[in-house]
């Protein structure tokens, strides 16, 4: 663990922030976010909806509980690098098997701590999330931003295929067959069906059409995951496929590429929504629910609409039926939810898993296999 090598933040627009490194000290870049969780550090880097980002943690303390293998949502680290005001090596939880710091650096996570992440994330608020990277001082602003300026804008690019298992994967169950195009999925979406007892199959995100209904399922899963939901089009296409075959579920990417697949479009947000603090409200019920979340792109409302202004279950055309506005973000007013009833299909945009965050809408879990059963 290196903390006293001296670090810095630079974004693409020049702007520079300095710290100590306390991670894999070599430094690198990528788009540079923020996370407005408390907790659940460990959860957000293993999230493959991370990949290719820096996270920024507007939480003063990061790492007070340590680390363990029951918070990982995947195999591995997914986010590049995160950026800390006071990073801590603590492992003093009773579930904790190991410190935040020393497990970045085994993992060869790039972190620094010691930056003022305040005005890191204020500036993020006002220009966007953009390209940036974690480097040692020796590295010059100049090298540095040349570094920066070789990275892809996230918007254009496709992490999904990147971080989609090369092989099918099974899990067993008694219960209905929950077959997913695997673009990243999180390993607590997967515990939440193993636990109603399903059967879950996830598959390559790029498997075919054909090959998805051989496996005979009863719902049609498309999973959560990193990029840009445009780059993937080979994903949207079979998804157009497979539309009204079987019931089908989206959440979070798998969202947008349901809604891409009916003919609606997306769009870059100016900063995301990333975090466990994140207020929705169900149209059909009346309920606001604090949730958790990780996208940086979202779905066009109405007439190109990017917000709605009511709180009604607006309705659309798409080109397999209509799309009914099932919820919709607070913070913003973007669009968190579909039904499209003639396709046997719903989506969320937000994630009722938690993993971390609140479980105020892990009953949507249940919602989902109601719409299986209808099928």
């Amino acid at each position: 663990m290196s903390e006293s090598t001296p670090g810095y933040v630079l974004l693409e627009d020049g702007s520079r922030f300095e710290g100590a490194l306390c991670g894999n000290v070599g430094g690198g870049v990528g788009e540079v976010v923020f996370n407005t969780a408390m907790t659940g550090y460990q959860e957000a880097v293993t999230d493959p909806s991370y990949a290719g980002q820096i996270i920024t943690f507007t939480y003063t303390m990061i790492g007070n509980y340590g680390v363990s293998a029951e918070a990982m949502e995947s195999d591995r680290p997914h986010a590049r690098g995160v950026i800390m005001r006071e990073g801590r090596n603590g492992a003093d939880a009773a579930t904790a098997e190991g410190g935040w710091l020393d497990w970045l650096e085994a993992n060869g996570v790039w972190a620094i701590t010691g930056v003022n992440t305040r005005a890191l994330v204020r500036h993020i608020r006002d220009k966007g999330a953009m390209r940036g990277g974690i480097f040692p001082a020796s590295v010059t602003s100049d090298e540095a931003m040349g570094r920066i300026e070789a990275e892809p804008s996230m918007a254009g690019s496709d992490f999904a295929s990147k971080v989609s298992p090369e092989e099918p994967i099974e899990h067993p169950g008694q219960g209905p067959h929950v077959v997913a195009l695997d673009t990243g999925i999180k390993a607590s979406i997967v515990n939440q069906f193993l636990e109603r007892d399903c059967r879950v199959t996830l598959l390559p995100c790029l498997t075919g059409a054909d090959e998805v209904m051989s496996r005979d399922p009863d719902l049609l899963f498309l999973a959560n995951g990193p990029g840009d939901p445009a780059a993937v089009s080979a994903v949207t296409d079979t998804v157009r496929e497979l539309i009204g075959r079987k019931p089908m579920v989206g959440i979070c990417l798998g969202h947008q590429l349901l809604s891409r697949a009916v003919g609606l479009e997306t769009f870059k947000l100016p900063f995301g929504h990333r975090g466990s603090n994140h207020p929705v409200k169900d149209l059909e019920t009346g309920v606001i629910e604090i949730t958790s979340q990780n996208h940086g792109f979202a779905v066009v409302g109405p007439d190109g609409a990017g917000t709605i202004e009511k709180d009604e279950p607006v309705r659309w055309k798409t080109d397999h039926g209509e799309a009914v506005l099932s919820h919709i973000n607070l913070y913003d007013r973007t669009v968190e939810g579909l039904r499209l009833p003639d396709a046997k299909a719903m989506t969320v945009q937000h994630h009722p898993e938690a993993g971390p965050g609140p479980r105020d809408a892990r009953h949507l879990f249940d919602r989902f296999l109601d719409l299986a059963k209808e099928g």
